[in-house]
């Protein structure tokens, strides 16, 4: 019996470091206030990720993640494509100073070109100019001797790729026929220089935009829907999705190509479907998937994919939906949100020696009546410049009452401003508490401590303990 178990547990831990092998994590660095990237680096590296994927250049990121082994996915954002395209010598600069200049200490394996420049919704605003992009960055890998070593991609959007109403199975899928010809020129690029297609795939947004989409076929665990496409049976829309890329590729030759999943993930707020139990549902399902190393029906081999995303992000662009604030599978401050195997039978690690701000919230005076006019207003300003997302049409604060609401709107942008007096006034309708005014799933948080937070904590602290001295010391020559 001895015998089984140690064989089981050897079977456990190849598992385990084969999942954690093909599963990077994106992370994005679009918040106020954050973690210090060498806290974050470590807290990675205790969880066991091997790769991570950066959304542009961050020096400070780049220089914790030098030296760890950790694979990096480099991208350049869509704002640089033009000057990319129309100067190479520009693209050379930026591989001089982002990736030969590192020395070979960060190992980087691809740099992506854009994010998804092809989404419909840019209305083609990158268009002309992601595949001269494309060439001159690999161009200038290739000048610098990096060009077997590191590969230029493009991170795509799912949406260039689809089947037709009249047969919306996997194996009639194709490209976008107003951006097929251009899509077929860089997948050609690709694979001459034997690169991975990149895709998105958000199994989420198929709820988000759908009412009349089957819940379960969002998810791996799902059993009451299914697609047959042929001799495939599709059980989950992850699946369907990715194979219908894998035909729109094979449609035109590429049938082999390797593909990567650069996002993917789900949102834990800012939606009726944005919660924890179905991030955690997902979550779990796609690392079991990926695990197994059986791929989809049309693709039978290892997916290799980017978890979207590390941490919150509280001032990311809310247009796509409120949900965008919260990717995370840790909270802005670097705690799990809930519990994830990884592959090694344990929890999330957390970001460690994290510093908060002082323990204080502004919140509505409780002596403000309900009718005063000028609540309305001041809510509104303090949501526009800060984050609210929370308290959308069933998310984690939708619950709270007119006062509550006011509250939490009040302490958001106090905490995104960092805490400065005069950001709890809203014309005479706010004060400061130091008790906490969370209630029950809606948490109202104490933003992390930057430079100078850190400074006045000091400050206050050492004023506090000056202060303690002297009344002691009064206290002792008075009764002398």
């Amino acid at each position: 019996m001895k015998g089984f178990s140690e064989i089981f547990a050897l079977l456990a831990v190849v598992v385990a470091a084969a999942a954690a092998a093909n599963v990077g994590i994106n992370w994005g660095t679009m918040s106020t206030h954050p973690l210090p990237p060498i806290n974050v680096v470590n807290m990675l590296k205790q969880n066991g990720f091997k790769r991570v994927k950066l959304f542009e250049a961050d020096k400070s990121i780049m220089e914790a993640l030098s030296g760890t082994g950790i694979e990096v996915m480099l991208a350049i954002p869509n704002a640089m494509l033009r000057r990319m395209s129309l100067d190479s010598g520009a693209a050379a600069a930026w591989v001089e100073a982002n990736v030969t200049g590192y020395g070979g200490g960060l190992d980087i394996r691809y740099v992506a070109v854009g994010n998804e420049p092809f989404l419909k919704t840019y209305n083609g605003s990158y268009l002309q100019y992601t595949l001269p992009a494309l060439r001159n960055i690999q161009e200038a890998l290739n000048r610098a001797g990096l060009g077997s070593r590191i590969k230029a991609t493009v991170p795509f959007n799912a949406d260039i790729y689809n089947s037709p109403e009249s047969n919306p199975v996997p194996s009639a899928g194709d490209f976008r026929p107003e951006i097929r010809d251009l899509t077929l020129q860089i997948v050609q690029f690709l694979h001459s220089n034997a690169a991975p297609f990149v895709v998105n795939i958000y199994p989420f947004l198929s709820l988000y935009q759908n009412p009349f989409f089957p819940v379960d076929f969002a998810f791996f665990d799902g059993g009451n829907s299914s697609l047959r496409d042929g001799d495939r049976v599709y059980t989950n829309v992850f699946d369907a999705n990715f194979d219908t890329l894998v035909w729109s590729l094979a449609r035109y030759g590429f049938p082999d190509m390797k593909i990567i999943v650069g996002e993917v993930g789900w949102p834990t707020d800012g939606d009726l479907h944005a919660n924890v139990d179905y991030a955690r549902r997902f979550n779990q399902g796609l690392l079991r998937h990926a695990a197994t190393a059986g791929g989809t029906p049309a693709r039978k081999s290892e997916l290799e994919i980017f978890l979207f995303s590390l941490i919150d992000e509280n001032s990311k662009s809310i247009e796509p939906g409120s949900f965008e604030r919260h990717w995370g599978i840790f909270e802005y401050d670097g705690r799990p949100k809930y519990e994830l195997d990884l592959g090694a039978n344990r929890g999330l690690a957390a970001v460690e020696g994290v510093q908060y701000m002082v323990r204080r919230w502004c919140i509505l005076n409780p002596s403000t009546p309900d009718s005063d006019v000028e609540i309305p207003a001041n809510v509104d300003y303090a949501c526009k410049q800060s984050d609210c997302t929370a308290m959308g049409y069933g998310s984690s604060c939708n619950h709270l009452n007119f006062q509550g609401n006011a509250s939490y709107a009040f302490n958001m942008y106090y905490q995104m401003k960092s805490q400065k007096g005069w950001d709890c006034d809203f014309s005479g309708l706010a004060t400061i508490t130091y008790e906490d005014p969370s209630d029950g799933s809606c948490r109202f948080p104490v933003m992390i401590a930057d430079g100078h937070s850190l400074f006045l904590i000091r400050k206050t602290v050492v004023g506090v303990l000056v202060a303690v001295f002297e009344g002691c010391l009064v206290f002792l020559l008075l009764v002398s």
